[in-house]
Order: C-alpha cells, then sequence, then structure tokens
C-alpha cells in the first residue's frame, strides 16, 4: 500500500513535534512507500485517470528517538491514484467552508475506490465538540447565538458554577476559548457571536482542570496511549506549547468505557483515529479532523506510537 499524507504548509507546522511528520518518517524508515503533498496540489476531475503531484521527504529524529530534528520535501512526481492509496487527511482545523470543500474533494475520490483516513464524510457528518456533548457524563453545554437564551441556560445550571468558559465551535488548540466570571459575562457573549459570525459554546468553568486535561489516543477502537497535560499555576488551559507538563496517565474505567463506545461508534464511519479531551471522566471534545499529541503521548510512554498506527493500519487492510 501507498501512503499519501494531506499536510498543511510545512512552514505552519511545529516540526519538533508534529504528528503527521512522526508518521510519515516511521513509515519510510519501515520501507514503507509514502509521500507528503499540499492543498495546492490536490485536485480533483471526472475524465478517467486521477493523478497526483507528490513530494519525497527526508527527516531526521532526535536523540530520543520520538521528537524530530528536521523535516524537509525533496523531489516531486506525478503519480495516478488507484485502490493501493490511502489518503491520510492531515489538514488541521478550522472546519470552516475550504476546509469542507477540501473534504467533498477526498470524497469524491473515496467514491472512486481511493483509501482515505480518517474517511471524509465522517470529519462531515460529527462536530469534535458536539458530538462530545452527546457523551454520557458530557459537561453541561449551551450552543447558539441568542444571548437570552444563553443566560437563561446558565441561570438554570446546577450547582451554580465559579465561572462560565466561553469557546468556538470550530476552532483548535484551545484557540479562542475564554474563562469569565459569572456576572456581566453577556455583552463578552454578544461581542464574540459576532467575531466567529455564528453560534458560541457556553459551559460552567470545569474545576478539575487545573489538575489537568487527559488526552487520549485511540485507533480502530483501540487506546494505544493517554496523558495528563497540567497547566501552569494559574492558567486554566493545559496547552503544551504554552507551558503545560505532560506525564503517562492511565484512564478510569469509566472514561475508558465512554472513549471506547465513540471510537467504536465512529469506526462505523470510517474514522479510525481519534484523540480524545477529558476532564474527570467527561470527554470534552472528539478530535476526528486530524488528531494531534502522537509525539508527546509517545514521549510519554517511552515508545513511538506512529509503529503501532502503522501495525494497525497494516491489521485493517
Amino acid at each position: 500500500m501507498r501512503h499519501l499524507l494531506l499536510i498543511d504548509p510545512i512552514e505552519k507546522l511545529n516540526v519538533k513535534k508534529d504528528s503527521s511528520f512522526m508518521l510519515a518518517l516511521a513509515m519510510q524508515r519501515r520501507g514503507i512507500e509514502c509521500f507528503v503533498f499540499f492543498e495546492k496540489d490536490f485536485a480533483v476531475h471526472n475524465q478517467g485517470i486521477q493523478k497526483l503531484t507528490v513530494h519525497e521527504f527526508t527527516g531526521s529524529l532526535k536523540e530520543d528517538g520520538i521528537y524530530m530534528q528536521s523535516f524537509a520535501t525533496t523531489s516531486s512526481r506525478v503519480i495516478e491514484l488507484d485502490a493501493n492509496d490511502m489518503i491520510h487527511m492531515r489538514l488541521d482545523p478550522p472546519f470552516d467552508s475550504r476546509y469542507l470543500r477540501i473534504l467533498w474533494m477526498l470524497d469524491d475520490l473515496a467514491q472512486k475506490g481511493i483509501q482515505v483516513l480518517n474517511h471524509p464524510r465522517g470529519i462531515m457528518l460529527f462536530n469534535e465538540k458536539l458530538y462530545a456533548y452527546r457523551s454520557e457524563g458530557a459537561v453541561a453545554s449551551f450552543v447558539g447565538s441568542n444571548v437570552k437564551l444563553a443566560a437563561q441556560f446558565v441561570q438554570n445550571l446546577n450547582p451554580k458554577p465559579s465561572a462560565l468558559i466561553l469557546k468556538p465551535l470550530d476552532l483548535y488548540s484551545g484557540l479562542g476559548v475564554e474563562k469569565l466570571p459569572t456576572s456581566g459575562w453577556e455583552e463578552r457573549f454578544e461581542e464574540k457571536v459576532n467575531e466567529l459570525n455564528g453560534p458560541v459554546i457556553v459551559q460552567p468553568f470545569v474545576e478539575a482542570v487545573t489538575q489537568g486535561e487527559i488526552r487520549s489516543l485511540y485507533f480502530k477502537g483501540v487506546e494505544i496511549g493517554t496523558i495528563l497535560k497540567t497547566p501552569k499555576d494559574g492558567e486554566f488551559l493545559s496547552n503544551i506549547a504554552q507551558g503545560a507538563t505532560f506525564g503517562a496517565y492511565d484512564l478510569s474505567v469509566v472514561a475508558r468505557h465512554r472513549c471506547e463506545k465513540i471510537a467504536n461508534e465512529l469506526s462505523g464511519y470510517g474514522v479510525d483515529w481519534l484523540a480524545f479531551d477529558i476532564l474527570g471522566d467527561a470527554i470534552t471534545e472528539v478530535n476526528i479532523t486530524c488528531p494531534g499529541l502522537l509525539v508527546e503521548v509517545s514521549y510519554a510512554l517511552k515508545k513511538n506510537l506512529a509503529d503501532v498506527v502503522i501495525d494497525m493500519i497494516n491489521q485493517k487492510s
């Protein structure tokens, strides 16, 4: 099988810890035919064999065998796509109209027999945050643009929260997430609706976040690794790029059951690679667009999990 990774421009990515680069280098190391390509290379048509410009690459790992030292494209070639190809959808959100157009195009290839991971229809069907809010034990959540309805939601919360969280429906990596007091938040809510040109999520602040946010990676319904990300003192976002620490973590029985249930459901839609964000036992996000932190979880577990993903892909094939 030939593997083709659709990635963002290299200059936009953090070479040191990019999950897609880690996967590509692991495939190269194992002698698996693998290329990367970019949005500018991608087109579909209805006139016979589909062709695609792809790029060979070179790269190296640091001494720990996990983090990347370098990654760069080298020569390019045009290939003809067939059923032995697997395209990996590795573009970062936001899930906007541009992102949707790419998914439509990938779905066109999928209908022609090209394998796509995760399947574009699965990505289109399920919003990463809304899907989590449907799960058992989910954090109380409001999604909408009407401030009066949002205020009613907040008023009815029991127990009363110490603060509120406002966040967008379609961004990632903590972008646009704000913590506000439970009084006077309405003005900021309306501003945020205008900024985002649509619905905003309102949730009670979950105190468990100060103890850390769990990131659990699943592939084909199986947990492959989990870490706990602990925010810096005085912070509430567990963003590793902003100083959060992390370490290996064992999921609780309750959290594992909830993750497995969702992972098995989504596998039926061709969504095999997932990354769960969890507070306590509550799943707060089901990352399906471009699941990340493969490098960090690998480092915490002292095991290159890209090899685990590759083995499971081969088993599936």
